[in-house]
Parts: structure tokens; C-alpha cells; sequence
């Protein structure tokens, strides 16, 4: 079915197009948990060097193609490249999902421009003011989404009531939480806590008919207190860094001390824990708000963790999240 294909930025990360290839060879070797059909993947990029690429890799298992004569590199401003490249493999991967030969897109490169150009080539679901970006943990043995990580900075009241109504929503289809608990993310647990910002937001949220628990602060996000955190985008993606770089030390801490004391520290053994904690293993974010399913990678990825985004893209493209999030908007919006 042509509507179901993902589009994959090949271009874009700071190892691509090798780790974004081997990314998605791994996301449809039979021996991966998602096994995606190669059909499916329409891998968007520098044609004649991914075929090359490819042929090292071992050959093409199917996969669709499409020639991208540019890059927008992750050094890039947003704005200027997005103008200035408009037959870049981003852009070209948003066309794709826009003219409906797509049903999502997988980006590692440059955020800004990714954000950019699905914002402006997709546009938003009817009803949302301001796109967000969410990350889902598994850092307690349930799933906890996180929204804003980055695509809004200086939000408005209303921007992060929506993005606990987006939130819900995508915990219930996505993840199969019946009644989603929203936290907002604060200073302190009390009312009346925070800023203004969030001061209004808390009546918002409070009025929404959500199922809203009040202030979380940043510890809450380990205790399992609820399902979906808001916060505005530059509060989240200092979360999302800090953590990110704190499971990289925790690790690093943890296997340097069971050498010191002759302790076997194999993966067996710390598997569970290094797939809790490593930004690998949730592969990617999803831009909730705009109209079509985007996934967002970290531009480090590597061949796991590009796989894992292919495999997130294709659950959320399947969930019908979108039609869904604007059925969901309509009792909680404020407009």
C-alpha cells in the first residue's frame, strides 16, 4: 500500500547515509524485533551513493528510492537552508507524507530544519496553535512521555494545554494507556507554584477534563506519579540532554567499578538497565501537532537507534494518532 510507506531522511546525522542505511537494513533483518517490510521504506537521499552503499552493505533488500540533489547539513541555519536547499532530503521526505505517497518521516539531521519543514510543507491538525516534540521513556517499567524537548521555547498557556491534550491522546493510542495522568512540570508540587506561565496553565489544565495531577517536579519523572509530563521546549530539551549524558556517565560509572572489582559486566547482565537509560533504545521523538506522523532522531544515531525510530515511525504511523488527536482536541482546547 503506497500511503504506508516511511520516508527516510538517508542524508541526514552526523554518520550518515552508513548509519542511516545500516539503520534501515536492521530495522527489516529478520532477526529485528519490528521487522519492517524493505518495501515499505522509501529511503530519500544521494541516489547513485546509496546504491553504492548499499552494495557494500551487502544489497538492496527492496527498498524504494528517491534522489535528493541536497543535503541540509546539521551546521545549517534552519531558516536560510530550508529557503535556500529546496530539494534537500528532508524536504523532500515531508513532500512525500504531504502528497500522500507517505505516512511519515524519519529525520536525524538538522531538528530546526526538520521542525521547520514539516511545520511549513505539512501544517498543523486543525486546532493546534504550536507543534511539540515528545520523547517517551521507559524508565520505570512504564512509559512516560514527555512534551515540549525542544520545538517551543517561550510557549503560551494554551500551547501547553494542548500538548497535554496531544499527550493523552498518544498514550492512548500508542501505548495503551486507558487514562493518561498529566503532571506539569514545576518548582514544587503545591498550587500556585512557578511562574505565571505556569500558574495559568494549571487553571487550564485543572478546567481541561484531563486527567491532571497537579505540579510534578523533576524527581517525579523516576517515581511513576504520571504518564505524560508538560513543559515548555527549552525546560525539556535540558532534560532530555541532561539525561541523555547522565545514563552515558551512570554507565560508564557502573562498568569501571565492576572491573575494579573483578565483577563480570557483561551485557546480559546490564542489558535492561542500558536499554532503560540510553537514548538508542527510544530511537526517536514525535513531533505532535503537525498533520502527518514525523519522527524526530538524535544526530548521533546509530545504526540501533535509527532502527528503533523506523520502528517507532511505523507504530504511530499505524495508529491513526493523528485523526485522533484532532478528535481529542475538541473538549480540551481553548481557543
Amino acid at each position: 500500500m503506497v500511503g504506508r510507506l516511511i520516508a527516510l531522511d538517508v542524508m541526514g546525522g552526523d554518520d550518515a547515509p552508513e548509519a542511516t542505511l545500516k539503520g534501515a537494513l536492521l530495522a527489516c533483518s529478520p532477526k529485528s524485533a519490528s521487522r519492517v517490510a524493505p518495501e515499505r521504506l522509501l529511503l530519500v537521499g544521494d541516489k547513485p551513493r546509496m546504491e553504492a552503499q548499499l552494495k557494500e552493505l551487502g544489497g538492496d533488500p527492496g527498498f524504494q528510492l528517491e534522489h535528493a540533489s541536497q543535503v541540509i547539513e546539521m551546521g545549517d541555519s534552519p531558516a536560510q537552508a530550508l529557503r535556500g536547499k529546496p530539494d534537500s532530503s528532508i524536504m523532500r521526505c515531508v513532500k512525500a507524507v504531504k502528497e500522500g505517497r507517505a505516512s511519515a518521516v524519519i529525520g536525524m539531521g538538522n531538528t530546526g530544519a526538520c521542525v521547520g519543514a514539516a511545520t511549513l510543507a505539512l501544517g498543523t491538525i486543525p486546532g493546534v496553535r504550536r507543534a511539540g516534540i515528545a520523547v517517551t521513556l521507559n524508565l520505570t517499567g512504564q512509559p512516560i512521555t514527555i512534551l515540549d524537548m525542544g520545538a517551543n521555547i517561550a510557549p503560551k498557556a494554551d500551547h501547553l494545554l494542548q500538548y497535554a491534550a496531544m499527550g493523552s491522546v498518544y498514550a492512548q493510542s500508542c501505548l495503551a494507556q486507558a487514562k493518561p495522568r498529566i503532571g506539569l512540570l514545576n518548582v514544587g508540587e503545591e498550587k500556585g507554584k512557578g511562574t505565571e506561565l505556569l500558574k495559568e496553565a494549571y487553571e487550564l489544565l485543572e478546567q481541561s477534563g484531563l486527567e491532571f495531577v497537579g505540579n510534578v517536579e523533576g524527581g517525579d519523572i523516576f517515581r511513576g506519579v504520571c504518564d505524560v509530563v508538560v513543559t515548555d521546549g527549552f525546560t525539556g530539551n535540558v532534560i532530555l540532554k541532561l539525561l541523555e549524558q547522565f545514563a552515558a556517565f551512570f554507565m560508564g560509572k557502573i562498568v569501571g567499578e565492576l572491573k575494579k572489582s573483578g565483577a563480570a559486566a557483561g551485557d546480559e547482565a546490564l542489558g535492561k538497565l542500558k536499554s532503560a537509560i540510553d537514548y538508542k533504545s527510544y530511537g526517536g521523538a514525535l513531533l505532535l501537532g503537525v498533520n502527518g506522523v514525523v519522527i524526530i532522531g538524535h544526530g548521533r544515531s546509530d545504526e540501533k537507534a535509527v532502527a528503533n525510530a523506523i520502528a517507532l515511525g511505523v507504530r504511530v504511523a499505524d495508529s491513526g494518532v493523528i485523526e485522533n488527536i484532532g478528535r481529542g482536541l475538541a473538549a480540551p482546547s481553548r481557543s
